[in-house]
């Protein structure tokens, strides 16, 4: 038991070291030395190093003590700072699923309207040529104009789109997906889902969620630069690099998530069935959107 904790103490330090302790720490330096320099002298390379040499100058001047309140007091700040960031996770992840405030469900509507209206006319598009050419008519130039037609509504959103935002149309499809193909209610059947999945498959599924969930926190790194543009205009290019990384690393590893979780659910959803007791142990295959929505029944509870 002591070897437990002592190794679950070791992740815990390793964790704060990777989310507060180092961003926090290169947020302070950068935050001290925009201060320093202000707009005016913004990139001038010379006062920073005089900056550097002066600050050596004065913590050597210090006592031991008074070193180590200084060390403590950079941890504390670069502490404070992470944990800002972290509880900013929240909103960034909101914002991007779709899930926004009660005071912007109308730019919220007019925007999933929008991407609805560009969805359905890709799809009436590809819709049009497969009737102007039949399958057993069709030549590859026709069959790739459809393929184009398909791809550029794909691009939108994988099921008719219902959030104002790519990511948060993602994780709809998946739900709508799982609702159309098997008449699965996947928000209530998912839980139990997870419980009877192949150990490798959750790590594989937990593995994105976490690619996922840094990626939200890399996002959010960029607020507090924007901040600081403020007093150092630098700053501004430091917190458009972070979010454009943390944003387009998001939409890839939340691709790789909902990918995972479809292929969960199509290929272990008869063994959901079978442990719920709605299908025969025998039977094998996809479910059946009668069996799909017998889970459905059993796992909503009449709720």
């Amino acid at each position: 038991m002591n070897a437990f904790f002592t190794e679950l103490a070791k992740k815990l330090a390793e964790r704060w070291v990777g989310l507060l302790a180092v961003p926090g720490l290169l947020f302070v330096g950068v935050t001290w030395a925009g201060s320093r320099l202000g707009w005016a002298h913004a990139l001038d390379l010379t006062m920073l190093r005089a900056q550097v040499t002066a600050l050596g100058t004065e913590q050597g001047k210090l006592t031991v003590s008074a070193q180590i309140l200084t060390a403590v007091w950079l941890l504390l700040a670069a502490c404070g700072i992470g944990l800002v960031v972290q509880a900013l996770t929240a909103p960034v992840r909101g914002l991007w699923l779709g899930q926004w405030p009660r005071g912007l469900h109308g730019l919220r509507d007019r925007l999933t309207r929008a991407r609805s209206d560009r969805w359905n006319a890709h799809v009436e598009t590809r819709h049009a040529l497969q009737r102007a050419h039949p399958a057993a008519e069709r030549t590859p130039a026709q069959q790739a104009a459809i393929d184009a037609a398909a791809d550029r509504a794909n691009r939108i959103a994988l099921a008719p789109p219902a959030r104002p935002t790519w990511m948060g149309d993602r994780v709809a499809a998946v739900e709508q997906v799982a609702l159309n193909r098997y008449s699965l209610d996947l928000a209530f059947a998912w839980p139990r889902l997870w419980l009877v999945l192949p150990d490798p498959v959750r790590a594989d599924i937990s593995a994105a969620h976490g690619q996922f969930a840094a990626t939200v926190v890399t996002f959010a790194w960029a607020i507090p630069y924007a901040v600081l543009t403020v007093w150092w205009w630098p700053a501004a290019v430091v917190a458009l690099a972070v979010a454009l990384t943390g944003w387009t690393r998001a939409r890839s590893a939340l691709a790789e998530l909902t990918d995972l979780t479809e292929a969960a659910v199509d290929l272990h959803g008869r063994t959901l069935a079978t442990s719920l007791g709605t299908s025969p142990l025998e039977t094998t295959g996809p479910l059946s959107q009668d069996e799909g929505r017998a889970i459905t029944r059993q796992t909503r509870k009449g709720r």
